[in-house]
C-alpha cells in the first residue's frame, strides 16, 4: 500500500522516481483514480495506475479504465492530419477552401491548413451559438465554422481554439479522407497500434469509462476586489469577468455553452478538440510511434515529424492571456509546462491530462485522471515529469 492507495502495474529499474511521485500525487495533490505511462524508445518502462475510477460507487481504478482527456485528444487529432500530410493527400500550406469550398467566406478564402492546426485563424467562436444537439451532430457546427468570420486578421496573432479547432481540422481530416476524424484514428492509428483510445465512444465501451470529479478553486478571483487579484494575473481575471472577452466566448459555441463531458451522449459524439476517451498507456503508446517503431508499427516518418513539431506560433495568447507556443497541432514546451525538454511537443488537457513526446530522450509520456482540478495549484503532471526528468538523468 502507498499511503491509502494501492498502486499496480510495473516500472522499469531506474523509473522508481516515477512511481514515488504517482503515489504522492494520491498522498498529496488529490489524486482520485489516476494512470500513467512512459515509453522509452519503443517499449515502456511505466505503466501505473491506482485509485478509485467511480467515486459513487467505489469502482477501483484497473488496467483498462478508461479516462476522457479534455485537450489532450488535439495531440490524437493533429497526427491524422500529419499522417494525411505525409501521404500526399493534405497539403498543410494549401488554403482549407482548397479542401472545404465553403470556408472560403467572409474573408476566408486564403486561410491555409496549418493556420487551423496552429490556433492563428482567428475562428476562436461563433457569433451565433449552434445547438448543443446539433453541434454534436456534426455538419451544422462545421457548416457555422464556414461561415463565420474571423475575430481577428488570420495569421497575425494566435489565441486557443479551445473547442472550435476539432471541428475545423475535423472536417479537413474528413473531407481529405472521406473518413470522419474519429473513423479514421480508430482504422489508421488505434487498430495498427492496439490503443485503446476513442474520439467517439463506442456504446460497449462506456462501463469501463471513470467518473469526473470537479475540483474547484479555493478562491474564486473573479468574485474578489481588483487591487487585491496578483498583479501578474489581472489582465486573465478581468478577461474572465467580461462576457465578451476572447477568454470567455472561445468556450461559448454551442447552446448551451456548458457541456457535460460525463453524458453518454456528448462521449459518444466526435469531439475531435476534447472528448477523446482512452489510457495513459494509449496516449504513451501514440506519441511512442511518432518517433519510432512500436512493435513494428511507425506513424510518421522523421521529414514529416521535423515538419509537425516545428513551431509555428509563440507569444502571448490571445484566448489565454498567457505566452503560448503551438507547432502544426502539439503545443510546445513552455516555462510553465516545460515537457521533458525543449525537443518535446504534446498536448495538455483541462484538469491535468498530459500527452506527449521527448525526441531528443526517445520519451513519450501519458497520464489521465479523474480528479479534475482547475487552476495554476495543480501539481501532479508536473511531478510525474519532474520524475520522469530525475530518472533520466
Amino acid at each position: 500500500m502507498d499511503g491509502m492507495t494501492t498502486i499496480d502495474g510495473e516500472v522499469a529499474a531506474g523509473f522508481e522516481p516515477v512511481r514515488e511521485a504517482f503515489a504522492a500525487n494520491f498522498a498529496q495533490h488529490g489524486d482520485i483514480g489516476a494512470a500513467v505511462c512512459v515509453y522509452q524508445y519503443g517499449r515502456p518502462v511505466v505503466d501505473l495506475w491506482g485509485g478509485v475510477a467511480d467515486p459513487e460507487t467505489g469502482r477501483p481504478w484497473t488496467r483498462d479504465t478508461l479516462q476522457l482527456v479534455y485537450s489532450a485528444t488535439k495531440g490524437a487529432t493533429a497526427t491524422a492530419a500529419h499522417m494525411l500530410a505525409e501521404r500526399g493527400a493534405l497539403d498543410l500550406d494549401a488554403p482549407v477552401a482548397k479542401y472545404w469550398p465553403e470556408f472560403a467566406a467572409n474573408g476566408k478564402a486564403d486561410i491555409p491548413v496549418r493556420w487551423l492546426l496552429s490556433h492563428q485563424a482567428g475562428l476562436i467562436t461563433l457569433d451565433q451559438p449552434v445547438p448543443l444537439d446539433e453541434a454534436l451532430a456534426w455538419h451544422p457546427m462545421a457548416a457555422a465554422l464556414a461561415a463565420q468570420r474571423p475575430q481577428w486578421t488570420p495569421g497575425t496573432a494566435h489565441g486557443y481554439h479551445g473547442r472550435t479547432w476539432g471541428w475545423l481540422v475535423g472536417e479537413v481530416i474528413r473531407r481529405v479522407s472521406g473518413q470522419t476524424p474519429g473513423r479514421f484514428f480508430a482504422d489508421e492509428i488505434a487498430a495498427p497500434l492496439g490503443l485503446d483510445f476513442f474520439i467517439g465512444l463506442p456504446a460497449r465501451e462506456r462501463d469501463r469509462v471513470s467518473r469526473m470529479v470537479y475540483q474547484r478553486p479555493d478562491v474564486d478571483l473573479t468574485t474578489v476586489p481588483v487591487e487585491s487579484v496578483p498583479e501578474e494575473l489581472r489582465e486573465q481575471v478581468a478577461a474572465w469577468r467580461d462576457p465578451e472577452s476572447f477568454s470567455n466566448r472561445a468556450y461559448m459555441v454551442t447552446d448551451p455553452a456548458e457541456i457535460d463531458f460525463d453524458s453518454p451522449e456528448v462521449q459518444a459524439a466526435e469531439l475531435p478538440a476534447s472528448n477523446g476517451i482512452g489510457t495513459a498507456h494509449a496516449l504513451a503508446r501514440m506519441y511512442a510511434a511518432l518517433i519510432g517503431e512500436v512493435d513494428g508499427t511507425r506513424l510518421l516518418t522523421p521529414e514529416s515529424l521535423e515538419s509537425a513539431a516545428k513551431e509555428q506560433a509563440s507569444g502571448k495568447d490571445q484566448v489565454m492571456l498567457i505566452p503560448s507556443r503551438f507547432s502544426s497541432g502539439y503545443m510546445l514546451p513552455t516555462e510553465t509546462n516545460p515537457m521533458a525538454g525543449p525537443s518535446s511537443f504534446g498536448h495538455t488537457g483541462r484538469g491535468g491530462s498530459l500527452g506527449f513526446v521527448d525526441p531528443q530522450h526517445g520519451i513519450a509520456f501519458g497520464y489521465v485522471m479523474n480528479n479534475i482540478i482547475s487552476g495554476p495549484d495543480d501539481m501532479r503532471a508536473a511531478s510525474l515529469v519532474g520524475a520522469v526528468r530525475r530518472s533520466l538523468a
